[in-house]
């Protein structure tokens, strides 16, 4: 019966449904903006206007002209989509099939069609970059151990003299870039931020819309390390009297590549709203790219941060999660970016890399991460606030010191500020791929135009016995009261005292090639005088014994 059935069906029934070429991702670049123009008082907001005035760049150039709206038409008439228009680059991003693809490259005005690789997402219980789930409750009340750290996130960093200078980023326009903002709009953290309108615009590159308080909480978090307040008055970051731009650029389970365009829409945007600053608590890795490409020039992303730098704005990132990942010795893009001021992850207890802040260096050997700040930090979350983890927080950290520091010397050029930054670590000059050149430190641009002051030798070389010796000075030498853990994992010292000036001082060393690249280091506690002995034969040909100690830096030698 269900034979007779069968046979008796339709031929046109049992025919297969037409195979349709899949779309992929494809970046269209144009020769020329031929016939283009700006009018940037029209276009641009006035900060960003003044932005390009205090560093003497053009009020605009080509890179800020339109698209050609006639290039622009003939590939909307070809594609099955157009997903972005870039001014910086132009160019546009859209989905189309090989054949539609071989078409657009005989386009008039078309220079190229690249073809973007579809690999899949990471899973979505595996962010790179800590994504922090929806909790299921009120967080616990902060324990005082929590209080403290709340306060020292920032301390660390010489809140006090910039609050005394009164410097908490007034006049500064900060951009975040993250994965969204729930609970912003209405949690207490964020109070006297809406009191005086200082969130100066919002907009959702994902649904195109202003609405940016959904999605996840991160953005949320990340803010807070920036601008968030306790019901005490305790401010979580250094810039509570900024401005900020919120962009949700990145949204969990979406296309490879899509959150780079979403990225590179935001950072425009920025532009032309005015950032000064644009903090990116994201990173993308190994499920698009290889760690060589990791040059700073590969990636849509960290060709976009460039090309903001060039803007006038100082791009601040996350140097990843990835450090104990042994397929992945480098940190993501866009902090490989040249530009971009790459921070890492410190433990609050011992000052020291954490395991899982992504090491350096950037491919060919580049310092990263730039700058380090505490890697753990309480943030604020839904129904209250909690201890979090990650690189995404020492950022916002790092962002806000640096709204601080440019707000007392508000004509700096951008790059000469992420210099400044640099020199302001507490390791300067002395940096490694785990630390960067440390903690920034206010003090430094206090002292900004006062002579320089030579720190005190603290130890000595001693070459003898095809060796050489590092011997701590007896003035330096300090016997610590209790044994320093040189890793997060290892026992906590608990510090609940706010303003305790943190664990002994561990001492760094590197062996460096002739160079400059750094093949070993390490962080040593100081328990006794002859603290260390390299035999000579390691020493590389023309290469270099370095080392810090108590804000001392010496090295033996590069002969």
């Amino acid at each position: 019966m269900w034979l007779g059935l069968l046979a008796g069906l339709p031929a046109a029934a049992q025919r297969p449904a037409p195979i349709v070429a899949p779309a992929a991702r494809y970046w269209v670049t144009f020769r020329d903006k031929a016939g283009q123009t700006l009018q940037p008082a029209a276009y641009f907001d006035p900060a960003a206007q003044a932005r390009r005035r205090r560093q003497h760049l053009p009020a605009a150039d080509s890179t800020d002209f339109p698209v050609r709206p006639d290039y622009l038409a003939r590939v909307r008439a070809l594609t099955d989509s157009v997903t972005l228009v870039s001014r910086w680059f132009n160019a546009v991003a859209c989905r189309a099939t090989a054949a539609q693809a071989a078409r657009m490259r005989l386009l008039p005005g078309v220079r190229s069609v690249e073809a973007w690789p579809e690999r899949p997402l990471l899973p979505t219980g595996t962010p790179r970059l800590k994504a922090s789930p929806l909790p299921a409750g009120p967080p616990a009340p902060l324990s005082p151990a929590d209080l403290a750290l709340a306060h020292r996130q920032t301390a660390v960093l010489g809140a006090a003299g910039f609050r005394q200078a009164g410097q908490q980023g007034q006049g500064l326009r900060i951009a975040v870039f993250d994965v969204g903002f729930r609970v912003t709009d209405t949690h207490p953290a964020f109070a006297h931020l809406h009191r005086r309108r200082a969130i100066a615009a919002t907009y959702d590159f994902l649904r195109r819309t202003s609405d940016v308080y959904r999605g996840g909480t991160h953005g949320t978090e990340v803010l807070s390390c920036l601008a968030g307040q306790l019901p005490d008055s305790t401010f979580l970051g250094l810039a509570p009297a900024a401005e900020f731009l919120l962009a949700r650029t990145e949204q969990q389970g979406r296309e490879l590549y899509a959150e780079e365009e979403a990225w590179l829409a935001a950072a425009e945007w920025a532009d032309r709203h005015g950032a000064d600053i644009i903090n990116s608590s994201l990173g993308y890795t190994d499920r698009r790219y290889f760690p060589e490409q990791m040059n700073g020039r590969t990636s849509l992303v960290a060709r976009a941060a460039a090309m903001a730098v060039r803007k006038g704005m100082l791009v601040v990132n996350a140097a990843g999660n990835d450090g104990d990942d042994p397929t992945w010795r480098t940190v993501g893009t866009p902090a490989d970016a040249d530009s971009v001021l790459t921070v890492g992850g410190l433990d609050p207890d011992t000052f020291l890399h954490l395991p899982f802040s992504s090491y350096g260096p950037a491919a060919g050997g580049r310092l990263k991460p730039n700058v380090a700040a505490f890697g753990v930090a309480i943030t604020a979350v839904p129904g209250g606030f909690e201890r979090a983890e990650g690189t995404s927080f020492a950022s916002p950290l790092v962002a806000g010191f640096a709204a601080c520091a440019w707000q007392q010397q508000r004509d700096l050029p951008v790059m000469a500020l992420f210099a400044r930054l640099q020199q302001a670590g507490q390791l300067h000059p002395y940096f490694d791929y785990a630390h960067g050149y440390g903690l920034p430190q206010a003090a430094a641009f206090s002292a900004a135009g006062q002579p320089a002051v030579l720190p005190d030798p603290t130890f000595d070389f001693v070459a003898a016995d095809s060796a050489v010796s590092v011997i701590i000075r007896p003035e330096a030498a300090v016997v610590p009261a209790y044994s320093l853990p040189l890793q997060a994992a290892a026992e906590s010292l608990a510090n609940l005292d706010p303003d305790a000036a943190g664990p002994p001082v561990p001492l760094y060393w590197q062996l460096r090639d002739a160079s400059g690249f750094i093949i070993r280091y390490e962080v040593l506690e100081v328990s006794q005088r002859a603290i260390l002995r390299v035999p000579l034969r390691e020493l590389p040909t023309g290469g270099t014994l370095r080392v810090h100690f108590r804000g001392y830096t010496a090295s033996f030698g590069g002969l």
